[in-house]
This record gives structure tokens, C-alpha cells and sequence, in this order.
């Protein structure tokens, strides 16, 4: 596009910077749009667990989307951590109200450190009201197993079935797409499968060794909010926004050990382009 792309991330605020709505401002800035966002829960974090999770009252979420709305337009919407059907069918509600376009739905249910950030009951609101509204579901692959109901995928033989049937949870109207990662699967080599109804397109990586993967889902899904305006006007601009963000990712992660953040699983460097490389 031809203006800069003003992208709202909805989501938990992580202190400590390595996942929520701090690092998808992080990830917006680094690719090029101007992030926005708009606080979901507040959580007690760091990089080795979550020891407190505290929400809005709903009619302060809603008024930050409103006014938000009202004022700024907005290119892509990426969620987060939203915690409680309510938040739920409250961000759904006013996400059809505006028609925000490119929402990149990350249904965040289970922290890096293994703690639970949805509830049960609210799993299913996301399926009936937020998943209509998505342009785009990132789950990986227990949160795929959560919205499916189903057992987790062990191999790409059955990330194939688990992702044809995600898209069937989606409109079939108007592009939607299903991006569905495989980072859970053993051995050295990542395949994610981005399918749209139509095409599978199976995309690879090598696995990076390391323990700092702290909010890389959260980043993956805002590069791709970030990137979805900016191809917008290409053939294949959704395959693109998502190997661009992929490759921002890899890189972030690979970059990660020039930061020193916490004792845990530390966060990837979301500028690890733009700031002077540090010696190894």
C-alpha cells in the first residue's frame, strides 16, 4: 500500500516484553507499520511462568476498540490472549460492528511456561462468534487439537486433515485462510501448511536450536497483520505477507541470543535487523 498500515494488536500485556501486545508492536515497528493497541488482560509474567492474570471491565474494553475505531483507520487487526468468553464475544461483536479487515486471529490458550491463558468456556465463543470475523487463524498444534476437539496432530499426514478441517470452521465467502504450524513435531526440520479452501502450500524451515522461543507464536501472527496490507495489491500477496513474516520470525530467533532477558524461555529479537549486531 501506499500509506504506512496502521495495525491494532488485541491482546495481553506480557512485562516482560516477549509476547502480547508488547512484542506485537515490536514486530508492527519492525516491519514497517504503525502499531496501535488495545489492552485485553494484564498478566503477572516473566520468562519463566505466569503467576497473575487480571481483565478489563468489559465496557472499558469495549470503549478502547470504539474509540480506537472511531478516529484511526485501521489496515489489520491481530489477537491475542483474550482470556474469557466475554472479552471474546465482546472484541467479536465490535470487530463486525467497524468491519475490520485482515484480522489474524492467534487463539492463544497455553503459555511457553505451560500456564493456561483461556478459558475452557470461552473456546467455544471463539469458535462460534471470532472465528467468522478472522481473515486468518494461526493455532498451533494442541491449540488445534483444543478447536477441533480432537487429538493433537502427530505427523504432517495429519496436519493435513486438521487443517482442511479448521478451514471448514471458517465462512466459506471471501478469502480465508487457516495457517497451521508445526512447531510441535519432532526432529530438525519445521512445516507449517497454509491452506485456503483450495491450495495447501506446505512451508519449511530448519529448526533453530535454542530456549529462547518466548512469544514466537505472538510474533509470527502480528508479522503477518503487519505484512497482510503491504501485499495486499499482489497476485499471491497472502503466501507472501506469510513467508515474509516466517523469515522475520527464523531470523528473530535466530538473533536471539545477542539479547540477556530472564532466566526462562527468553524472548527472540524482534530488531534484530535494524540494531548493531553484537559480537557472539
Amino acid at each position: 500500500m501506499s500509506r504506512i498500515a496502521n495495525v491494532v494488536s488485541i491482546a495481553g500485556v506480557d512485562p516482560s516484553g516477549g509476547a502480547g501486545v508488547l512484542a506485537d508492536l515490536k514486530a508492527f515497528s519492525a516491519l514497517g507499520a504503525y502499531g496501535c493497541g488495545v489492552i485485553a488482560a494484564l498478566t503477572a509474567q516473566n520468562t519463566q511462568a505466569v503467576t497473575g492474570v487480571h481483565t478489563p471491565p468489559i465496557d472499558f474494553l469495549r470503549k478502547q476498540i470504539d474509540t480506537l475505531f472511531a478516529d484511526v483507520r485501521i489496515d489489520a487487526v491481530k489477537l491475542g490472549m483474550l482470556g474469557t468468553a466475554e472479552i471474546v464475544r465482546t472484541v467479536a461483536d465490535r470487530l463486525a460492528h467497524f468491519k475490520a479487515p485482515f484480522v489474524v486471529c492467534d487463539p492463544v490458550m497455553v503459555a511457553k511456561s505451560g500456564d493456561h491463558l483461556l478459558a475452557r468456556e470461552a473456546v467455544a465463543m471463539l469458535r462460534e462468534a471470532l472465528l467468522p470475523q478472522s481473515f486468518m487463524i494461526t493455532p498451533n498444534l494442541p491449540e488445534a487439537a483444543v478447536l477441533l476437539e480432537s487429538g493433537t496432530p502427530d505427523s504432517v499426514k495429519d496436519m493435513y486433515r486438521a487443517t482442511e478441517r479448521l478451514r471448514e470452521m471458517l465462512p466459506t465467502s471471501g478469502q480465508r485462510w487457516v495457517l497451521l504450524k508445526g512447531g510441535h513435531l519432532p526432529g530438525g526440520e519445521l512445516v507449517d501448511l497454509l491452506f485456503d479452501g483450495d491450495r495447501m502450500i506446505e512451508m519449511h524451515a530448519r529448526r533453530i536450536e535454542t530456549k529462547n522461543t518466548h512469544g514466537t507464536g505472538c510474533t509470527l501472527s502480528s508479522a503477518i497483520a503487519a505484512l497482510l496490507p503491504q501485499t495486499a495489491g499482489d497476485a499471491n500477496g497472502v503466501e507472501a505477507a506469510v513467508r515474509g513474516a516466517r523469515d522475520y520470525l527464523l531470523r528473530a530467533i535466530a538473533a536471539s541470543g545477542e539479547l540477556d532477558v530472564g532466566h526462562g524461555h527468553g524472548p527472540v529479537h524482534h530488531f534484530h535487523a535494524l540494531w548493531p549486531q553484537r559480537p557472539a
